[in-house]
């Protein structure tokens, strides 16, 4: 079955000669997609020193196209071992190192990654004693044995700072994309502690380069790199920043690529993570949440593109900050779609019965409105701007905030917008995406500017092939 087997034979050989505690089998291991393979592995301890001595169990798989794919990787946690979750190990006792990701025959080899993998765990142990008293534990631990073939685990896993963690309360982030946005929201996430671990998805050809780089040098706690999209298994938000680079002559070229950038991604992510929020902030937003909704076939409420969040956000602090408007920032929206067509937008008016004191109030609202955008015209939106917004978003659905932002969500039965398009509107989001939508004024301008949007919008869409 192996395909290069005289360079296998000579790979297990020097394992065996280095390390001759380990066992060698051929075992059934269990892909995510269910599917199985009979593969040749090896078991044994490896030796760490932390302090003391310790001899950390491992368990590595050797896929049928090695050399020139690395080893799958997991610790092998006796009955009084639990695993700390850490930078290079997550709940389930999957091990994550630099080695593996930038894996290139014949330059890598076994030895050269069980070295490393010692390296690591001398600087953050990945194993911790269990008490004997801990009955339930230690029987959670034998299902996990039991299932690490599979790479599935339903165990409680220690975290770094000593409290125990249940996975279901485990909150993991996926940002798909190492460019300047990608490792702006994966900073901004790191920064706002808005996740317990954050995997960046470099899926540029060849070995980390640039800011993926200097993520390796410099190491942040929780925060993982890899090129393999079981890395993002069982997230709770992915947040999608990829854009085409490629040579297209036309808007609707560069649209078609990303659309087949993401025909490769949304099928693999959504396998991997299934009850994921998808959070999308890859360009145009609006089509690209279409995309990814599409593609996934997750309900509409967890599928959000970032939208006019950000603008929102600055709109509601120059009208209190800067403008020092005598009205509720707070009801103030920046709605449709992104770029020179959004628009602003209330949710309620808080005017008196009296008819004219009513128009004046609603004059002198537009007016500052008029101000505020004016003022936000001169903002950029740069990827650290963005890489903050995308926090923010995350973070309020990660902790179930109940918090409002205006974000690009299915608007079809709004406004009398009968297609499907997303644009952005006040949501509640919470730990299932889009709890519920807040109604606005009835402004007819306004709604004559989201309809207008949604008919271009629908018109692109409707010559893209998905």
């Amino acid at each position: 079955q192996y395909k290069f087997r005289d360079l296998t034979i000579e790979e297990v050989k020097n394992v065996n000669k280095t390390y001759p505690n380990f066992t060698f089998s051929m075992n059934t291991y269990t892909f995510k997609d269910g599917s199985q393979k009979d593969l040749l592995n090896f078991s044994g301890t490896v030796p760490v020193k932390y302090g003391n001595s310790y001899n950390i169990p491992i368990r590595l798989w050797i896929l049928d196209s090695h050399p020139f794919a690395p080893p799958i990787c997991f610790l092998k946690p006796t009955v009084n071992m639990g695993i700390l979750v850490g930078k290079h190990v997550d709940a389930h006792g999957r091990i994550y190192l630099p080695y593996l990701q930038n894996w290139s025959h014949p330059k890598s080899t076994v030895i050269g990654l069980i070295k490393e993998m010692i390296t690591k765990f001398e600087e953050e142990l990945p194993l911790y004693s269990l008490s004997s008293s801990d009955a339930a534990r230690q029987s959670e631990l034998l299902s996990y044995i039991a299932k690490i073939t599979g790479g599935e685990t339903g165990m409680k896993s220690k975290s770094k700072i000593g409290e125990v963690k249940n996975e279901e309360h485990f909150n993991k982030i996926t940002v798909v994309g190492a460019g300047d946005l990608g490792i702006a929201c994966v900073l901004a996430a790191a920064a706002k502690r808005a996740a317990d671990k954050v995997v960046l998805l470099d899926l540029s050809e060849g070995a980390a380069k640039g800011g993926t780089m200097d993520l390796e040098i410099f190491a942040l706690p929780n925060v993982e790199i890899s090129k393999d999209f079981s890395a993002s298994a069982d997230s709770k938000v992915v947040i999608l920043t990829v854009n085409s680079l490629g040579n297209a002559q036309t808007y609707l070229d560069v649209i078609q690529s990303n659309v087949d950038l993401f025909r490769g991604i949304i099928p693999a992510i959504s396998h991997y993570s299934q009850d994921a929020v998808l959070l999308v902030a890859s360009h145009p937003v609006e089509v690209m949440t279409y995309v990814s909704w599409k593609l996934s076939a997750f309900p509409k409420s967890r599928v959000i593109g970032v939208g006019a969040n950000l603008d929102t956000e600055r709109f509601q602090f120059i009208l209190t900050n800067l403008l020092k408007a005598q009205l509720p920032a707070k009801g103030a929206w920046i709605i449709g779609e992104q770029g020179e067509d959004k628009v602003p937008s209330w949710t309620s008016c808080n005017l008196d019965a009296n008819q004219t004191e009513a128009m004046a109030a609603c004059n002198s609202r537009e007016t500052v409105a008029n101000r505020a955008m004016e003022v936000l015209k001169g903002k950029g939106q740069r990827s650290w701007s963005v890489g903050l917004s995308v926090a923010d978003l995350t973070d309020s659905i990660l902790k179930d905030k109940r918090k409002v932002h205006s974000v690009s969500t299915l608007a079809k039965g709004r406004c009398s917008i009968n297609s499907e398009v997303f644009l952005s509107l006040p949501c509640i989001l919470g730990a299932s995406g889009v709890i519920e939508m807040v109604e606005l004024e009835e402004d007819p301008l306004v709604q004559e500017k989201l309809q207008s949007s949604a008919g271009s919008i629908h018109d692109l869409q409707q010559q893209l092939k998905l």
